[in-house]
């Protein structure tokens, strides 16, 4: 009897998973294995919100398991000491896992090779789970990844995604596994009230139904805050619930402008991946160093974190992410030229709030999003300033968004929700809302002398 074993990661889910396909291909028996892993709690990366969606996760991906005669095996400790383990105890040929571009994700690859070496059990490495494509798959001459998104972006077009495939149809066992309970989320505290369902199944159906008709209107919609127009598909994508290639087939057989700016928003992250693959350290360095002294502690930043630095845009997005876990991309992109920018604020500080909520909360897209806004990544106009009140006016052009997410305000009609500090001084003194914390044309100006003096 031939044993093989799939050691789920991001791959969270039966269709389209290279990892899996290739371990029921090539055994008669597999052990689908997913280790609670201690060097992520070590590293600080298993935040509520993220533990809490994957235990629902892992309970889907083991219903749809059981349905085609397997169950999934969850062990916790040193993943590549259980994954070990397991391999000794059912005397497997051959251990899958999909390819990481993260230091950590490397590291583990060169453990679990040095680990599996005197046992006879070959380790296989699949790329393009995680991504549409794989990281390094394309390259500009003379350099091992694109810095500017553009040409990047040509490249990937004209390099075709892989095909899909289907969830196997049986996944039968070796005897004798054991395996610890499943997770569940009611076991986890701190989780943000508003924090949406996880697993394959809520994935796929919400993917259908993006697909039948609101991808339409994204090329236009997917800024509008108070619209709500994108697919909220983040989450999914990061616990690899749904497959990146697989969206970009689906949404190019839908067709219309508005998948082609969705395929971009994925090319977008295949493109972030490709950067931290070659530059790891980007994940806690600058990747272009602008001489910058940032501040990194105070109460413009406490206030910040709490939602109440008296910009209306600003703080209804903090407090989304506080709710939900999840913040739309357009106030991330606000939040953290604010606090970058304006408050003149470490990326790392601001970076750092964000995988404590966020649910979605990728090492690549995270950080180096946020070195976008901070002008230290790759971003080709480094010193641009976000305008909430501009912002606020173009992309919450009614106030809808901040009404929902800032109650104080509620109350407040037009376009002067943007700016209260502008209401009559009675009406403003009725308001449980703070003044601005800072003055933007002074905020601009002490970030312009500081770039300029570095």
């Amino acid at each position: 009897m031939n044993v093989s074993v799939a050691l789920f990661t991001s791959d969270l889910r039966l269709h389209d998973n290279p990892v899996l396909r290739a371990a029921v291909r090539d055994a008669d028996r597999v052990v689908p294995l997913f280790v609670q892993d201690d060097g992520i709690h070590a590293a600080g990366f298993d935040a509520p919100n993220r533990r809490a969606f994957l235990a629902d996760c892992l309970a889907d991906l083991d219903t749809g398991l059981r349905e085609r005669g397997g169950r999934l095996i969850v062990r916790g400790g040193d993943v590549v000491a259980e994954a070990y383990a397991v391999v000794v105890e059912t005397g497997a040929r051959s251990l899958h896992i999909a390819g990481g571009v993260s230091r950590y994700a490397t590291r583990r690859e060169e453990r679990l090779r040095a680990a599996l070496a005197d046992t006879g059990c070959a380790l296989h490495v699949h790329d393009a789970v995680i991504t549409a494509l794989a990281p390094g798959q394309v390259v500009p001459a003379g350099r091992d990844h694109f810095a500017v998104f553009t040409p990047y972006l040509r490249r990937w077009e004209a390099a075709g995604v892989r095909g899909t495939l289907g969830a196997p149809r049986a996944v039968r066992l070796p005897d004798g596994v054991g395996s610890a309970p499943l997770p569940s989320r009611t076991d986890v505290s701190g989780v943000s009230p508003g924090l949406a369902a996880g697993g394959e199944s809520v994935a796929r159906r919400r993917v259908s139904a993006w697909l039948a008709g609101p991808m339409s209107g994204y090329e236009d919609g997917h800024d509008d805050l108070a619209g709500d127009a994108t697919s909220r598909l983040s989450p999914h994508l990061h616990f690899g619930c749904v497959s990146a290639a697989e969206l970009v087939h689906r949404a190019r057989r839908r067709g219309g402008p508005g998948a082609d700016a969705f395929v971009r928003q994925l090319a977008w992250r295949d493109f972030h991946h490709q950067v931290l693959a070659a530059r790891p350290d980007a994940a806690h360095a600058d990747y272009r160093a602008r001489g910058d002294h940032w501040r990194s502690e105070g109460d413009e930043i406490d206030a910040w974190r709490a939602g109440r630095t008296g910009f209306p845009l600003v703080d209804a997005a903090m407090r989304q992410l506080a709710h939900e876990g999840w913040m739309h991309n357009r106030g991330r992109l606000l939040a953290a030229s604010f606090l970058t920018k304006t408050l003149y604020t470490d990326w790392r500080v601001g970076a750092r709030h964000f995988l404590e909520l966020l649910v979605d909360g990728d090492l690549a897209n995270n950080q180096l999003n946020w070195q976008w806004a901070a002008g230290t990544g790759t971003d080709t106009r480094p010193n641009r300033v976000l305008n909430p009140v501009a912002q606020g006016r173009r992309f919450d052009r009614h106030g809808d968004y901040v009404r929902r997410w800032v109650p104080e305000l509620a109350e407040v009609r037009g376009a002067v929700v943007h700016e209260p500090w502008e209401l009559p001084a009675r009406d403003r003194a009725r308001l449980d809302y703070p003044d601005p914390i800072v003055d933007l044309s002074e905020g601009r100006a002490r970030f312009e002398h500081a770039r300029d003096l570095g």
